[in-house]
């Protein structure tokens, strides 16, 4: 018999591991132990995986020990990966918005602008990113790399710092203030030249992209099933305009309809008492694993 070809999948670590793996499930695929080994197994057998830093992974796409991951266009950037950006994935460590990289200085500190740290010194993680926004400011300013904890370095050891921030209440709770915004980043899913370039494997990354970009399209979306008196219908979807186009069938009382439709989980508590009130029965809300547009 042959060997099943394998399709080596690079996955964050970290602060990302347990949303992208919620994802992944999610989108159908079963991951298991990723709390023990860095080679967690998956119900697909033409699947590896691989649990690594983010910093780390598009270095790994580039050089190819890695056919695709999922990691930060941040940390793209600041390796100078050569990669395939097969799709963005709108998630990230606790909400929904992207990750920012930010100048920061203190509270009280006289640094207003970035220009204001020329002959300066700033610590970060990210120093490619940092030296290639400096240049473009034009302002000259030395970098020197964070192993972490970036926050307490100002004002005693740096003048400024960049660091990464979703909500800004880290920064806020250790009486920084942000500057300016180098770039926001959201994760990618990545391929390797050579993997883009096979056609078993782009093949195998697309239906992965595919199944992940439903999973996310169905976040904060429910099904919205019930039956409706025909007569009703326009003044449901005149009324309603979250409710435009709807699947409708037609049911074996030629005076029924089947109303189906996705809507935002949000708006349902006010929307099904005024389904209830134009005739609608037996409304059924039911969740969503993936939409795929």
């Amino acid at each position: 018999m042959s060997e099943t070809p394998k399709l080596k999948l690079g996955l964050p670590s970290g602060s990302l591991q347990e949303p992208t793996l919620a994802l992944l499930e999610r989108a159908g695929y079963s991951i298991t132990g990723a709390a023990r080994s860095y080679r967690p197994a998956v119900d697909d057998p033409e699947i590896e995986i691989r649990l690594l830093r983010a910093q780390e992974i598009g270095r790994y796409v580039d050089h190819g020990f890695l056919d695709a991951g999922i990691t930060g266009r941040d940390w793209v950037i600041e390796n100078g990966a050569d990669v395939e950006y097969i799709c963005e994935l709108p998630y990230s460590r606790a909400t929904t918005r992207p990750t920012r990289w930010v100048l920061v200085v203190p509270e009280d500190s006289p640094i207003q602008t970035v220009q204001d740290l020329e002959g300066k010194r700033i610590a970060t993680e990210a120093v490619g990113l940092t030296k290639h926004y400096l240049d473009k400011m034009g302002v000259s300013a030395e970098v020197e790399f964070s192993w972490g904890a970036t926050e307490v370095k100002v004002p005693e050891l740096v003048d400024a710092i960049v660091d990464i921030t979703e909500t800004g209440s880290s920064l806020r709770a250790n009486k920084l203030r942000i500057v300016d915004t180098l770039m926001e980043s959201y994760p990618q899913l990545i391929a390797s030249r050579r993997a883009a370039a096979d056609p078993w494997k782009r093949a195998k990354i697309d239906r992965i992209a595919l199944l992940v970009q439903g999973a996310l399209n169905a976040r904060g979306k429910v099904g919205l099933k019930m039956n409706l008196p025909k007569a009703k219908l326009d003044e449901l979807v005149s009324t309603l305009p979250s409710l435009r186009r709807p699947t409708i069938a037609h049911l074996t009382d030629a005076d029924w309809l089947s109303v189906e439709t996705v809507i935002d989980e949000s708006i349902v508590r006010e929307i099904i008492p005024q389904l209830k009130a134009l005739g609608a029965e037996g409304i059924i809300e039911y969740a969503l694993n993936k939409l795929v547009h």
